[in-house]
């Protein structure tokens, strides 16, 4: 009996009743929900206690296509975590750590805009959550199973890292087309991870998923807040 239930665990929401999936799906993005608070929550915490100036000075140091790299890296560990882990405190402490990551990663970038341009802030988010509000509706209304776009994230995130390092080792910057076709690139993730979430995740992986698709909207908003300020 106790092994029937460990497989019925993980079958597939596609393969479940309305009611499995519509409790998996709304659990699911409030989850995301809650992680997008998360984040916001430590960005004003670290900047109204005064923590953040001295954070960036040092992460000033390291070289800022370095700090590009590991957020891809921190984004695919954090997934793999929650993804494979049995227990749900484990799988909520690699949310909770990813979402506090995450908000330090994005800390020199944020303190920038805020002594240049703070309205930028703003905007690159109502731009990122237009625009995966959009591919998510385009997931739902077509139902597709979007699974084909793994093959084309992995090499493009392959070779993303490759073009950063290069840029690294040989000292060039990573211009405006650059931050373009990474905003391309993340939204093809949103598309393909809201796809998994309708299709493929187990229902016991909501927690999982929620953080695979807050890596993709962070991802976005990272690269529309990068060429917003670009621009500036």
């Amino acid at each position: 009996m106790q092994h029937a239930q460990a497989v019925a665990t993980h079958r597939p929401v596609a393969s479940l009743g309305t009611d499995s999936r519509a409790r998996f799906i709304s659990r699911t993005y409030a989850h995301v929900a809650m992680a997008i608070l998360g984040f916001t929550v430590v960005e004003s915490y670290l900047f109204s206690s005064g923590i953040a100036e001295p954070i960036v000075v040092r992460m000033l140091s390291v070289p800022w296509l370095l700090i590009l790299g590991a957020f891809m890296l921190v984004s695919w560990l954090a997934t793999h975590v929650a993804l494979n882990v049995e227990s749900k405190p484990l799988q909520y402490a690699a949310l909770a750590g990813f979402v506090v990551t995450e908000a330090i990663l994005f800390l020199p970038m944020l303190y920038l805009a805020v002594i240049t341009e703070p309205a930028v802030i703003e905007s690159a988010a109502a731009v990122t959550l237009l625009g995966a509000g959009g591919l998510t509706a385009v997931a739902f209304v077509t139902k597709r199973d979007f699974s084909f776009l793994r093959g084309i994230l992995v090499w493009g995130g392959i070779l993303a890292l490759v073009a950063i390092a290069a840029a690294v080792l040989f000292g060039f910057e990573m211009g405006t087309w650059f931050s373009v076709a990474m905003i391309g690139f993340a939204g093809a993730a949103v598309l393909y991870d809201t796809s998994n979430i309708l299709h493929h995740y187990p229902e016991d992986r909501y927690v999982a998923a929620a953080l695979a698709l807050f890596a993709s909207i962070a991802l976005m908003f990272w690269y529309i807040l990068r060429l917003f300020m670009s621009r500036e």
